[in-house]
């Protein structure tokens, strides 16, 4: 009897003790990169995943391509790419048009700018 107690005791503390959290929530979770962001190390990556599909020579976009450095750069300086990967999802103008990136992704294109838009 005293073996059940202790079982469902140390259960009841493993349940209690886990938490819980959604996918939303996880996603929202905020990364802070102690480094300087380069476009090599950080950003290429987040582009490549989220951009080139359609801003590519070729594709929908292919007008602004979004290929390699210069081209990026280029679009955070002089067009308004910032400004439309910040929209909310079901705003008119958000990119990418599938859904918006993750927080943490557009915070590192955004400390990219802070940090001197770097190549290395």
């Amino acid at each position: 009897m005293k073996k059940k107690i202790h079982v469902l005791v140390f259960i009841g503390s493993l349940l209690f003790s886990c938490s819980s959290n959604t996918y939303v929530e996880l996603e929202e979770h905020e990364e802070i990169l102690n480094e300087l962001v380069t476009y090599n190390s950080h950003v290429q990556s987040i582009i490549q995943d989220n951009c080139v599909s359609c801003h590519s020579a070729g594709n929908t976009a292919g007008f602004r391509p979004l290929t390699n450095y210069a081209q990026v750069k280029d679009a955070v300086i002089n067009t308004n790419l910032l400004d439309r990967i910040q929209k909310q999802n079901g705003e008119p103008g958000l990119m990418p048009q599938t859904g918006r990136m993750s927080q943490n992704q557009i915070n590192i294109i955004l400390q990219w700018l802070e940090d001197g838009l770097l190549e290395l």
